[in-house]
């Protein structure tokens, strides 16, 4: 699993037939500290995510195995939003506190 940031969502009017349906959200993948790392990915949304969430979301084989994305061709999953995460005793993110 990954952290990354919802920045935007993706419209597609004409899909393959067992992508119907789905959300398409836009990640920033972020490191420990919520600050950018790494290229912007394309993921199905399994959970009800929006722009501004940070979100765990898993890619590779992975991402089909979640019961929106079974047998669909997806290389990338939202499911999850985090609420906090702490490092070494130190919490480096609180979604109630997020601005």
């Amino acid at each position: 699993m990954l952290l990354a940031k919802v920045i935007g969502t993706v419209v597609s009017s004409q899909k393959e037939k067992s992508m119907e349906g789905k959300r398409f959200m836009l990640l920033e993948p972020v490191d420990l500290d919520g600050k950018p790392s790494g290229s912007h990915v394309v993921a199905i949304d399994a959970v009800g995510s929006g722009p501004g969430e940070i979100v765990l979301y898993a890619s590779g084989s992975s991402a089909r195995l979640t019961a929106l994305t079974n047998k669909t061709p997806c290389d990338a999953v939202i499911m999850a939003i985090v609420d906090q995460w702490e490092v070494g005793g130190d919490v480096k993110y609180n979604k109630s506190e997020a601005g």
